[in-house]
Formats: C-alpha cells, structure tokens, sequence
C-alpha cells in the first residue's frame, strides 16, 4: 500500500530519492502515486485478474473480446504513462529512483504474467524497467515478483 510505504520512508529515514524532502520533487511523487490508484492499478490489474484469476475461479476463459478492451485501456494508459509522467526522465520523479517507480512497476508488471508483455515495442517504457530492476537489484527485484510471475501456471 501506498500509504505503508510512505510510512516506512518517515520513520526509517530512508534515502532521500525513495521520497524527497525537497517539495517539489516530493511532489512529483505524490502526482504519480495520486494518479496510479484510478489509472496504472485498475487497467493493469483487470488484465491480470480477467486474464489469469477469472478463469481459475470460474474455469472459464475470458472472451478474447473483452481482453481487447482491457488492452486498448491499458494502452492508453500506457501512453500516458510515457508521455506525462515519464516524458524524457530516467525515473519517474526526475533522475533517481523513488517510490513511484516501485509502485508502478509492481502494477506493470502484472499483465506480463498475464501474457501481455507491455514493455515488447516500446523501448522508454522498458528501459525505464530496466533502470528501475538495476536500482533495486536485479535478484532483490525477482525475489519480489517471483510469486506473481508464477500465477499463471497455477
């Protein structure tokens, strides 16, 4: 949860670029993670839940149709994404790592699992993962997707 990890960036004092005390960067922070809850989360976790949840719990799969849909919303997203928050930064909220890019690739990486690779064709938005997995560590960064990116073999 948001709300959790801004909590743990006070009282450990964690390093500054996970959430700056500078007002204006911290405030590029709190626009992503303002706008992730009703845009980044929904359209990406609805991929991942129709696509790999739904069928396990009814033992139906979804109508390709409807993953369709979900897709073309996402990509908006996606789009947007790039262009509004991204633009031409390495990271989110300027040229360090903060928790608006662990918040937002824990939900890019969701439809991945899924089977929608999000980051084949566009080369910012998979670089910007690539940054992000070499800011955490590469072994740390699987150890924490592991689970997910086993569900859909489950």
């Amino acid at each position: 949860s948001v709300a959790i990890l801004l909590y743990l960036a006070r009282k450990y004092k964690t390093p500054d670029h996970w959430y700056p005390s500078d007002l204006q960067k911290r405030a590029r922070v709190d626009e992503y993670l303002a706008w992730h809850h009703a845009n980044t989360r929904v359209k990406a976790s609805k991929v991942f839940s129709f696509k790999v949840l739904l069928p396990l719990i009814t033992g139906q799969p979804l109508p390709p149709e409807k993953l369709e849909g979900l897709i073309e919303e996402l990509n908006v997203v996606l789009k947007q994404f790039e262009e509004k928050f991204l633009q031409d930064k390495p990271f989110l909220a300027g040229s360090e790592v903060s928790l608006a890019d662990l918040v937002a690739v824990v939900e890019l990486i969701q439809p991945v699992c899924a089977g929608y690779d999000i980051f084949a064709g566009r080369p910012t938005l998979a670089a910007w993962r690539r940054r992000v997995e070499d800011a955490v560590g590469k072994q740390l960064f699987q150890e924490a997707h592991e689970e997910i990116m086993n569900a859909s073999t489950l």
